[in-house]
Order: C-alpha cells, then structure tokens, then sequence
C-alpha cells in the first residue's frame, strides 16, 4: 500500500470509527431511555445490572450503527477533500477513480465481514443475554413492579394502582380486569392487600382484603345503561403471572436471537410439508442477517462517487445525505419484510433487493464519474 493509499486508508477509517461510535452512541441511549430508564427510577434496576444490560446493547446496535458509520465516514472524507480540490489533483496526475477507492473498497470489505460476524454472531447471543438479564434482575425483586400512585400496566389483562406500599402490605388499592379487547369487564378495590412471590411458579399472589366488586355485562361491557353487579368479599386471592411479562416472545423476535448455526439446524429440521412458512420465515431471518451485512459494502462503494460528486466539506450536509440514504434503504427493507407471509413470491430473496438497488447505483455514479 503506497503512501496515498495509506493516507486515506487511515482517513477514512478514523472518521468511520468515529461515526460508528457516534450512531451507536445515540442508539444504546435510545434503547436505554425506551427499555430500562422506567426500570431504574422505579428502583427495579441495580446499578450493576443496569450497566451490564448497556453493555449488552453494544452489539445489537452495533448491527445498524455500522453500516451508517461506515456511509457517513466515506461522504466526510472524500466530501472534504473533493471541496478542497484534493481528488481534482489526484485525477490530473492520472489516477483513476478505481484506484483512488481502492482504501474505501477494502474497508467495506472488512466492515460487511465485521457485520456479517455481529449479526450472525455476537448480536443474537448479546440479545438473548440482555433478555435474560433483565428478567433475572426484575425476579430477583418482583415486588418492585408496585410503585405506589402509578398506573401498573404490565400484567396482561390486568391493571393495577396502589395508593400507598410499605414493604408487601398494599392499601387503596385498585384493580381493573380487561377482555380481550381491552374494554373493563370487572373493577375492584380493596382497603388493603398483602403481595407474596410464589417462586417455584414465578407468580405474584395478590391478596385482597374488604374488597368492593363491580362486575359488568361481559358481552357489552362499554353499556353503561345496564348497572354493573356489586358485591363485596373480606378477602380475595389474584394471581399474577410473571411468565406473561417474561416468557412471551414472538416467532421472529427468536428468529432474530438465533446464531447462524442454530437457524441452519431449524432450517434443516423444518422439512415437513406443513412446515413451508415456517421454513420461510427462517430463511428470511438468514437473509436479511446476510443482506443487511453486505449494505455495508453497498454503502462505502455508493459514498465513493457520492462524496466526490457532492464535494461539500461540512459535516452537517454530508450527515444528512447519508441518514437520507439509509432511511431511504431501511425503508425498502421494511417494505419488503410486509411479504414475508407470502412464500410463493419469495420474499426471503426479495431481501436483497435494496442492497442491489445500492450496488447498481454505486456502480452507475462511478461510471458517469469516471468519464467525466
């Protein structure tokens, strides 16, 4: 590698890892605001967990900060030094556009394999990690989950208020019991009411104590026309499954937590006639683990003529050009994942397409460039 090369070797990778760290950066704050901030001032978080679950989100970002990192730091570099002529003067010593990009095509090549490892890898075992981190630290203090004066929604079908809580004991307590379509079909509120953990069920078992009922027409309860029944009771049990909160996880929330191998050993076991979807839907989550990987690739070589052709050197309008680009690839990848229900157009294929759709572009600016 010749001195030039070196040079923009370095160049571009500093600033890539800069704006990697940049985009994972804003990323884990996101993820920490949305999923574990609530947790923490509630007190249900320790520190210690609390630092180890944002550790674990380094690598789950990391699958979409390095592929905007890796976009954002080629516009800045060869942005900049198109304003400032410095590709202008290359080009008039006889070098061509293949050659100045040799440094950036060797640095997509090494970012899509670096993604490729994270996705495959690191992301799905960080993920699983994370989940059960956090599980395993709201067990070990479930009674956490009352805080006094607040609107408890996690338990499915149930909602929950507490005036006051002194270590289990509960008093002005409220309880509303929703149907399926979240309408109130029976409100209680008791004087007081004690918690116990029951352990080896990994249930919270609510004891009520001089409790008023209302209880509403179970077919209509929204009919306010019709008075609910009312009774009362000095005690009444309610049982709280942990395992609704914790255990339940969608077939491709799995999917995506699964390591290379262990997707190949579902996609090989799925082999039934009745197992088609199921075996798409593996197959999706394979490929855009893969395509999203090779978008790293697909950006640093769109970037290439991208920056030469935009030649701005300010930071603020390359950004924008680049967050631009990956909303507009993001995007299609959504847009494409509506199909994976329907396997005769082989939507798992059909992945691929915004990364073509990124390479042909790449390759047709270079094209017009390099005769320009």
């Amino acid at each position: 590698m010749n001195l030039l090369h070196r040079h923009l070797f370095w160049s571009v990778l500093s600033t890539c890892a800069a704006a990697v760290g940049l985009f994972a950066f804003v990323l884990i704050v996101g993820n920490a605001l949305k999923d574990l901030l609530g947790y923490a001032i509630a007190g249900q978080l320790a520190p210690e967990a609390f630092a180890k679950l944002v550790l674990l989100l380094i690598p789950y970002v990391g699958a979409y900060a390095l592929p905007m990192g890796v976009l954002t730091g080629v516009l800045l570099v060869l942005g900049r030094m198109s304003a400032q002529n410095e590709i202008t003067a290359m080009r008039a010593a006889g070098l061509g556009l293949s050659y100045i990009a040799r440094p950036v095509i060797l640095l997509g090549l090494a970012g899509a394999a670096l993604a490729m490892l994270i996705n495959f890898h690191y992301m799905p075992r960080a993920r699983t990690a994370y989940k059960e981190t956090l599980a395993d630290s709201l067990r070990q203090n479930p009674l956490s989950f009352i805080v006094p004066k607040t609107f408890i929604r996690e338990f499915p079908g149930v909602v929950l208020y507490v005036g006051e809580k002194d270590g289990v004991e509960l008093r002005d307590f409220w309880l509303w019991q929703l149907d399926d379509e979240k309408r109130v079909r029976t409100f209680a509120r008791a004087q007081s009411g004690r918690f116990d953990y029951d352990e080896p069920a990994n249930t919270l078992v609510l004891t009520l104590s001089r409790v008023s009922i209302e209880t509403r027409d179970p077919a209509d309860p929204e009919n306010f026309s019709k008075p609910p029944s009312t009774g009362s009771s000095e005690e009444v049990p309610v049982e709280l499954k942990l395992d609704a909160i914790f255990g339940k996880t969608t077939l491709r929330k799995k999917l995506s937590w699964m390591t290379f191998g262990e997707l190949m050993a579902d996609f090989r076991r799925l082999n039934g006639p009745d197992d088609t979807l199921a075996r798409l839907q593996v197959s999706f989550a394979l490929h855009e683990k893969a395509s999203s990987a090779a978008a790293v690739l697909a950006f640093a070589l769109l970037a290439v003529p991208l920056g030469i052709r935009v030649s701005r050197k300010e930071t603020s309008a390359n950004l924008g050009v680049a967050l631009a680009l990956v909303m507009g690839y993001y995007m299609l990848t959504v847009i494409v994942g509506w199909l994976d229900q329907y396997p005769t157009i082989r939507p798992d294929l059909l992945l691929w397409t915004p990364t073509v759709l990124f390479l042909g572009l790449a390759l047709w600016l270079s094209n017009r460039i390099g005769k320009a």
